[in-house]
Protein backbone atom coordinates (compact mmCIF):
# COMPACT_ATOMS: atom_id res chain seq x y z
CA UNK A 1 0.00 0.00 0.00
CA UNK A 2 1.50 3.62 -0.88
CA UNK A 3 2.69 5.78 1.49
CA UNK A 4 -0.45 8.34 0.89
CA UNK A 5 -2.91 5.86 1.41
CA UNK A 6 -1.91 5.25 4.78
CA UNK A 7 -3.85 6.37 8.05
CA UNK A 8 -0.39 6.38 10.46
CA UNK A 9 -0.83 8.93 13.26
CA UNK A 10 -2.59 8.14 16.71
CA UNK A 11 -4.56 11.01 16.24
CA UNK A 12 -6.09 10.18 13.27
CA UNK A 13 -7.37 6.55 14.16
CA UNK A 14 -9.09 8.99 17.19
CA UNK A 15 -10.43 11.26 14.80
CA UNK A 16 -12.07 7.74 13.08
CA UNK A 17 -13.08 6.25 16.11
CA UNK A 18 -15.01 9.41 17.59
CA UNK A 19 -16.20 10.71 14.79
CA UNK A 20 -16.82 7.99 12.28
CA UNK A 21 -20.04 5.47 11.45
CA UNK A 22 -19.00 1.81 12.27
CA UNK A 23 -19.76 -1.12 10.34
CA UNK A 24 -19.44 -4.99 11.23
CA UNK A 25 -19.73 -8.26 10.15
CA UNK A 26 -18.29 -11.45 12.25
CA UNK A 27 -14.66 -11.26 11.26
CA UNK A 28 -14.31 -7.45 10.72
CA UNK A 29 -15.19 -3.85 12.06
CA UNK A 30 -14.74 -1.56 10.31
CA UNK A 31 -15.08 2.69 10.50
CA UNK A 32 -15.57 5.49 8.03
CA UNK A 33 -14.98 8.98 8.53
CA UNK A 34 -15.80 11.66 6.16
CA UNK A 35 -12.46 13.62 5.75
CA UNK A 36 -13.00 16.60 2.88
CA UNK A 37 -9.12 17.56 3.31
CA UNK A 38 -7.67 14.50 2.23
CA UNK A 39 -7.07 13.78 -1.36
CA UNK A 40 -8.08 10.07 -1.70
CA UNK A 41 -8.91 7.11 0.73
CA UNK A 42 -6.44 6.05 3.43
CA UNK A 43 -6.84 2.82 5.11
CA UNK A 44 -5.73 1.76 8.70
CA UNK A 45 -5.47 -1.54 9.94
CA UNK A 46 -5.78 -2.12 14.14
CA UNK A 47 -5.22 -5.84 14.80
CA UNK A 48 -4.95 -6.69 19.04
CA UNK A 49 -2.89 -9.43 20.56
CA UNK A 50 -6.24 -10.88 21.10
CA UNK A 51 -6.51 -12.32 17.60
CA UNK A 52 -2.93 -13.92 18.03
CA UNK A 53 0.89 -13.52 17.62
CA UNK A 54 2.93 -11.27 16.11
CA UNK A 55 2.88 -13.59 12.70
CA UNK A 56 -0.99 -13.51 12.84
CA UNK A 57 -1.37 -10.06 13.23
CA UNK A 58 0.71 -8.98 10.22
CA UNK A 59 -0.57 -11.59 8.24
CA UNK A 60 -3.71 -10.37 8.51
CA UNK A 61 -2.77 -6.84 8.15
CA UNK A 62 -0.63 -7.91 4.45
CA UNK A 63 -3.81 -9.73 3.28
CA UNK A 64 -6.79 -6.61 4.05
CA UNK A 65 -3.88 -4.23 2.55
CA UNK A 66 -3.55 -6.37 -0.70
CA UNK A 67 -7.62 -6.70 -0.38
CA UNK A 68 -8.17 -2.88 -0.53
CA UNK A 69 -5.02 -2.14 -2.83
CA UNK A 70 -7.43 -4.45 -5.52
CA UNK A 71 -10.19 -2.66 -4.79
CA UNK A 72 -8.79 0.80 -4.72
CA UNK A 73 -10.25 2.37 -7.81
CA UNK A 74 -13.52 1.74 -6.27
CA UNK A 75 -13.74 3.25 -3.14
CA UNK A 76 -14.43 7.24 -2.62
CA UNK A 77 -12.01 9.69 -2.14
CA UNK A 78 -12.55 11.89 0.80
CA UNK A 79 -12.86 9.27 3.33
CA UNK A 80 -10.66 7.45 5.73
CA UNK A 81 -11.27 4.02 6.61
CA UNK A 82 -10.04 2.07 10.06
CA UNK A 83 -10.46 -1.95 10.05
CA UNK A 84 -10.51 -3.90 13.23
CA UNK A 85 -9.51 -7.61 12.77
CA UNK A 86 -11.37 -9.76 14.68
CA UNK A 87 -10.21 -13.03 15.88
CA UNK A 88 -13.20 -14.90 13.15
CA UNK A 89 -10.81 -13.75 10.75
CA UNK A 90 -7.84 -15.25 11.39
CA UNK A 91 -8.92 -18.83 10.67
CA UNK A 92 -10.28 -17.54 6.69
CA UNK A 93 -8.20 -18.58 3.37
CA UNK A 94 -7.50 -15.10 1.20
CA UNK A 95 -11.09 -15.67 -0.71
CA UNK A 96 -13.31 -15.67 2.09
CA UNK A 97 -11.91 -12.58 3.82
CA UNK A 98 -11.67 -10.60 0.47
CA UNK A 99 -15.63 -11.72 0.25
CA UNK A 100 -15.68 -10.42 4.08
CA UNK A 101 -14.16 -7.40 3.52
CA UNK A 102 -16.25 -6.39 0.42
CA UNK A 103 -19.37 -7.08 2.12
CA UNK A 104 -18.43 -4.63 5.25
CA UNK A 105 -17.58 -2.25 2.69
CA UNK A 106 -20.54 -2.95 1.06
CA UNK A 107 -22.32 -1.86 4.53
CA UNK A 108 -20.94 1.30 4.71
CA UNK A 109 -21.37 2.23 0.91
CA UNK A 110 -18.26 3.47 0.08
CA UNK A 111 -18.05 2.19 -3.19
CA UNK A 112 -17.98 4.37 -6.30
Amino acid sequence: MQKQYRLQDRADFTRVYRNGRSFANHQLVLYVYEQPKVERFRVGISASKKIGNAVVRNRMRRMIKEIVRLQADRIKDHVDLVFIVRKGATEMDYEKLAKSVNHVMRKASIYK
